[in-house]
Order: structure tokens, then C-alpha cells, then sequence
């Protein structure tokens, strides 16, 4: 199971998405996992949240939470915990979730503590964003690029917890804001 998540991670339209987004959770997940009500759930659905992953896609999301079910089901896990990493794992297709869902705010938050990295890290990820994308043209992506960044700019707040907030919205914030100005010029 860990060499097919590894390939499939490692495939060569992955420049974002790929084993160094999933270690860089993975390793975020163990500096908090204090936070979550069941740690090795919220491991799981990051394991499996970008195992398919296509950027002409739509799906990637719904693909990846059934690769998890199968192999879940193959190892005899119970269709509750089937079905919560399920939910788990379609919830970061728009980030958005019931207020009540601690695990999934988390899991979340890992997945986007990205966007409150130090700026070189930050403009790292873009260009590998952009990489993912080179079949749009450049001023399409340009546009379909700010929407998507200035919709986070639009909450009350990027990050959904507390921990999150304190530690990542004020850099997020600044590096959105630059990204949409380099997106501009």
C-alpha cells in the first residue's frame, strides 16, 4: 500500500501535489496531532486526499476517497471508519465543513498551512501550482488563479482553527496579497 501511494504521489504531473506536499502535512499533523480527537483519522485522509490527482480533473477529491474505501475495505476496517475517511478526504475538495467537525477543521488547516509559509516556500509552491497548470494559458491561469487565491483573501478567516489562525492567517494573508499583485503585472 505504501509503494502504490508513493507512485502514485510521485507521478510526473505532480509538482505541488506530490511527496513533499505530503510529507510537509504529515510533519505538520505530528507537531498538532495533540489537537485532533482521532489523530491517526486525520493521518489517514491526508494520506489518501491527493493520492489521485489529475489538474484537468474534477473529481480528484471523489477518486482518491474511493481508492481509500477500497483499500480500507480490503484490510477489513469498519464501514464507520470507511465512511469517515471518506468525509474526511471530500471535505478538502472546497474546504468547507460543518462547524462542529474538529478533525476535518484540522485537516483542513494542515492542507492549506501552505498558503502562511515563509515567502520562499510560499513562491516555491506557486511556481509548482503554475507547473501543474501549463496546459492553461498563461493569461487564463492568471485569472482563474486570482479567483481561486482571492477567495481565501474573501473569509473572515483562512484557517478554521485557533492554532492555525495564530500561527499562519497573518503570513497568509500577505503572501495572497503578493501572490495577486505578481498574478497582475
Amino acid at each position: 500500500l505504501l509503494t502504490e501511494l508513493q507512485a502514485a504521489y510521485a507521478q510526473l504531473q505532480r509538482f505541488y501535489h506530490n511527496q513533499q506536499h505530503l510529507q510537509e502535512c504529515l510533519t505538520l499533523l505530528d507537531e498538532v496531532k495533540y489537537l485532533a480527537q482521532h489523530p491517526q483519522h486525520v493521518a489517514l485522509a491526508l494520506y489518501f486526499h491527493d493520492a489521485v490527482y489529475d489538474p484537468q480533473a474534477n473529481d480528484n477529491e471523489a477518486q482518491s476517497a474511493a481508492w481509500a474505501t477500497h483499500i480500507l475495505k480490503s484490510i477489513g476496517a469498519s464501514s464507520i471508519l470507511i465512511e469517515r475517511i471518506k468525509q474526511l478526504i471530500m471535505a478538502t475538495q472546497h474546504h468547507v465543513i460543518s462547524d462542529d467537525d474538529n478533525d476535518a477543521k484540522l485537516l483542513l488547516d494542515i492542507d492549506l498551512a501552505i498558503l502562511g509559509q515563509e515567502p520562499t516556500r510560499f513562491n516555491e509552491y506557486e511556481l509548482q501550482i503554475r507547473q501543474e497548470y501549463t496546459w492553461v494559458s498563461k493569461q487564463n491561469y492568471r485569472i482563474g488563479r486570482a479567483k481561486v487565491l482571492q477567495s481565501f483573501l474573501q473569509r473572515d478567516s483562512i484557517y478554521q482553527t485557533d492554532y492555525f489562525r495564530k500561527r499562519f492567517e497573518q503570513q497568509a494573508r500577505l503572501n495572497i496579497q503578493a501572490a495577486l499583485v505578481n498574478l497582475t503585472n
